[in-house]
């Protein structure tokens, strides 16, 4: 009777608020409101107004300009760079000529054999065809020549990525401390946007092919790096106790059970480093590395769409190619399902099985064999370059059908209206009051919410950081373009979230529609950064909404695939317990489905903020104005106090937004990659 009396007090009192997710919210956030209740009347006492305080910014263009000026003036004596950037500059330029010239002596023939032969022996006659097709289709383009310059800086960069990437991996799969050490710093280096990467090496190696080798590198090592310490410090440990009894020595452990039992994660490592390689090699355009993204550039910079996509689409072949070859190779299969990488491309590559299993090594010297007599039979024939006959000019149909589409589509569409009025009315209702109102907000009250948004998803180490970092940016003088640049994230990330989550939805409800959406998101997750450019500049102009426009594509379908994932692994048992009691579908999704994907969700939250900072960023060349405007200009004039300024505030933007959305469930998974801006294969 007293328990039956009491426990009804019990549910309704004070406990069961505080252990309700209110109450728990609550309880994070009261340290936050005394520490704001102290601090807030201080700081308006301080320095009154909404902006951030002058007294507290740093003025670096005096010493940024002065260091800018100091290695300008001695990078031809210093013996540091005479010595040691002198050396790595010319080693650069030659392995990058010397892959050039190699793929040139080859011709077309040659290099087209190659690319199928060896598409062949990974994953069968039907990604040979495929990877032949799309080197042929280059040269019909008329890029034949580009793309050669494209593939030898990626050969280049993605051969230093890798053995730098697996370096730093093999060493932190095998100390504990090590590790410890390298994963704060891989975790920064993977949330920053690529054209954070161009600044500093544009500093020391100045304009040209090796800043631009290099900053492929340090972009693309970190994927390498995680994803062999992650196969390492899990390789079974069954199996390591077994070698370990039988007397093995380290060295023999590591070399007959670690690394074999890793081949999926380094090939995992390798597939990703090749993609992100692929498109920071196109974005490094921007600073001179040639080749098919300086024709993109141009061509965006003249908005000469037809030319764009001339030069675009053989960038989307060589990353499919690529893609799916690697991904094979990881799989260990001969579907190009590319199971490895987590693209799900689905289609079976048939025979490729019983081709792959031919011989072993002899397969392998065949092949070579027969990519070197096509290379001479070439030569012999005087046919090394692409026939100018053989040629394709698209640039001039496109730009027709360019400004058919602005005649009829851009404005003064009945009802509807056009899509440059779409542009309009979503700068006008959504990016301006938006911006408005971040810019509005007193700086302490942007730091604050920060603190409480980080709080609630993460731990006090983790709203330090995020704190430390938007404040970093009103130090560095940048307060009222961040949050330019952090309006058109949210809007960004808000359009992402909803198709995303709908079509994820959709997509995990019905095996059809996912059926139907994975060819098109295999294609979408394996084109560069700049590519998605193009399409939005021929509809929308330019502006701050083709910037959003296009960084929504980008990042719909990391969010797709995540969420779609994530409620597909819903435990089946809950499920049928909720069907058991009679739940419609709408009740199983809103009070089963969603609520116990909620890790998965919040990381395609995390997904969709990285990756569509790392597009908005980009925006600055199509008018998205902002951080992505000041790392243009001060490349373009050479201002670097300019364009350093903006990269270190977007650094400190990615950092903070990645902690404020980051799961703390991920988190503490000790060796999970991080699936970011590069690692856009979901899981």
């Amino acid at each position: 009777m007293t328990a039956a009396t009491t426990a009804p007090v019990e549910r309704g009192g004070p406990s069961a608020v505080l252990s309700s997710p209110f109450g728990r919210a609550l309880t994070r956030l009261l340290p936050l409101a005394v520490f704001a209740a102290v601090l807030v009347p201080l700081a308006l006492t301080r320095w009154p107004g909404t902006a951030w305080p002058a007294a507290l910014t740093v003025d670096l263009s005096a010493p940024l300009g002065g260091a800018s000026d100091w290695i300008i003036d001695n990078r031809d004596s210093h013996p540091l760079f005479l010595y040691f950037f002198g050396h790595i500059s010319n080693a650069v330029v030659l392995a990058v000529r010397g892959v050039y010239l190699l793929l040139l002596a080859a011709g077309w023939a040659g290099v087209t054999a190659a690319a199928g032969l060896i598409a062949w022996r990974v994953a069968g006659v039907r990604l040979a065809l495929t990877a032949a097709v799309s080197f042929a289709v280059c040269g019909v383009l008329g890029m034949w020549v580009p793309t050669m310059q494209t593939l030898a800086l990626m050969v280049v960069a993605v051969t230093a990525s890798v053995v730098l990437g697996a370096l730093l991996g093999l060493a932190a799969g095998l100390s504990d401390r090590l590790y410890r050490a390298l994963r704060p710093l891989l975790d920064t280096m993977q949330v920053l946007p690529a054209f954070a990467y161009l600044l500093p090496v544009v500093l020391v190696f100045g304009i040209g092919v090796p800043a631009a080798v290099l900053a492929t590198v340090v972009y693309a090592a970190p994927p390498m790096a995680r994803l062999t310490a992650l196969g390492l410090r899990e390789a079974d440990r069954g199996v390591m106790e077994a070698v370990a009894s039988l007397g093995a020595t380290a060295r023999q452990r590591l070399l007959t059970a670690r690394l074999p039992l890793a081949r999926k994660q380094l090939l995992l490592g390798l597939n990703q480093t090749i993609m992100m390689a692929l498109s920071m090699a196109v974005i490094a355009s921007v600073i001179g590395a040639g080749g098919l993204g300086d024709r993109v550039y141009q061509a965006l910079a003249s908005v000469d769409v037809g030319a764009a996509l001339a030069a675009g689409l053989p960038i989307v072949l060589l990353a499919v190619v690529l893609d799916r070859t690697t991904a094979a190779a990881g799989s260990g299969t001969a579907s190009t399902g590319t199971a490895g990488s987590g693209t799900g491309a689905g289609s079976s590559a048939g025979p490729g099985a019983g081709d792959r299993g031919m011989g072993g090594r002899l397969g392998w010297a065949l092949a070579a064999l027969a990519t070197v007599l096509v290379a001479i039979a070439g030569r012999l024939a005087d046919r090394l370059d692409w026939p100018e006959t053989w040629t394709v000019n698209i640039a001039e149909p496109v730009n027709r059908a360019v400004d058919w589409m602005t005649a009829h589509l851009y404005s003064g569409v009945p009802v509807i209206g056009g899509t440059a009025d779409w542009a309009g009315h979503f700068t006008t209702w959504v990016l301006d009051p938006l911006r408005g109102g971040l810019q509005a907000l007193p700086w302490w009250a942007v730091l604050l919410l920060v603190a409480a948004l980080a709080l609630l998803i993460g731990t006090w180490q983790t709203a330090l950081t995020a704190v430390l970092a938007m404040a970093a940016i009103g130090v560095l003088g940048v307060w009222k373009p961040s949050l330019d640049t952090l309006s058109q994230v949210l809007a960004a990330v808000a359009v992402t979230l909803v198709i995303g989550f709908a079509a994820g939805i959709t997509a995990a409800r019905s095996s059809r529609v996912e059926a139907l959406l994975r060819p098109v998101l295999d294609v979408f997750q394996t084109l560069p950064q700049f590519v998605y450019l193009i399409p939005v500049v021929a509809l929308f102009g330019v502006g701050r909404a083709p910037a959003v426009a296009a960084a929504v594509v980008y990042a719909l379908p990391a969010v797709v695939r995540i969420t779609t994932q994530g409620l597909r692994q819903v435990d089946p048992a809950a499920m049928e317990s909720a069907r058991s009691l009679g739940a419609t579908g709408g009740q199983q999704l809103r009070q089963v489905q969603l609520p116990l994907a909620g890790p998965a969700l919040r990381l395609a939250l995390n997904q969709g903020v990285v990756l569509v900072l790392a597009v908005v960023i980009i925006g600055g060349l199509v008018g998205g104005g902002a951080l992505g405007y000041d790392v243009v200009f001060g490349l373009a004039q050479g201002d670097l106090a300019t364009g350093l300024v903006a990269g270190a505030a977007i650094v400190c933007l990615g950092l903070m937004l990645d902690r404020v959305t980051q799961p703390t469930e991920r988190r503490a998974q000790a060796g999970t990659p991080r699936r970011t801006g590069r690692t856009r294969k979901a899981a």
